[in-house]
């Protein structure tokens, strides 16, 4: 069984992929951290992120290197949003993410391009979204939580940039397979997105269960 989730930056997809995967007992890769550890080991190496050819240079990363808490600093996503934008990048990463997701049993796999183009032929689809300013909202208080200082209109200018370059690249852009669910977290808590996400995927199962008849 494989489980997509799709959806701008701080929208939730990340923490309800992960209810999912517990839920139904599978194994979790949250795929931006790939692009992450792309752009970190960019910054690392001192290369250019805007140059397709030293973003795909950096592709070659230990695995090691995504357990690195500094995968989650804000300007490490910036230079992610940036690098993922490569048409190579996406490619050189499409074949890792392509294997956890057929793994035996299946798996959940949360990103932006997951029911699109990683498992197009996922069982359940999950679109997850919410408004710039609650997710802005969200991701400051998660900056504030680990001591960045970053302002508040600083964060919304970041989010609008981003959701602007990952709808608008050539490569893969975010949009909403014809197939997904949507799931609006804007004025749901933590809990109330979990149970609804919940709800979502066992009528995809279902619905899948009975067209399998």
């Amino acid at each position: 069984m494989i489980i997509a989730v799709d959806g701008p930056a701080a929208s939730g997809k990340g923490t309800i992929a992960r209810a999912l995967a517990g839920h139904y007992g599978l194994p979790h890769l949250d795929t931006g951290l790939l692009y992450r550890a792309v752009a970190f080991t960019v910054r690392r190496l001192e290369l250019d992120p805007t140059r397709e050819a030293d973003a795909v240079a950096a592709c070659d990363f230990d695995d090691l290197t995504l357990a690195d808490p500094a995968l989650r600093d804000d300007d490490v996503g910036q230079l992610a949003s940036i690098v993922s934008a490569h048409p190579l990048v996406r490619a050189s990463l499409l074949q890792r993410q392509r294997r956890f997701a057929n793994q035996q049993g299946g798996a959940v796999l949360d990103g932006r391009d997951i029911g699109t183009v990683i498992a197009p032929d996922a069982d359940a689809k999950l679109f997850v979204k919410a408004t710039p300013q609650i997710r802005a909202r969200r991701r400051h208080t998660e900056l504030q939580s680990r001591g960045d200082t970053t302002s508040f209109d600083r964060v919304l200018a970041d989010i609008r940039v981003r959701d602007a370059r990952d709808s608008g690249r050539d490569a893969a852009p975010l949009i909403m397979a014809s197939d997904a669910a949507l799931l609006d977290t804007t004025f749901l808590s933590i809990e109330e997105s979990i149970r609804r996400a919940t709800v979502l995927v066992d009528a995809a199962l279902a619905a899948k269960a009975k067209t399998a008849e």
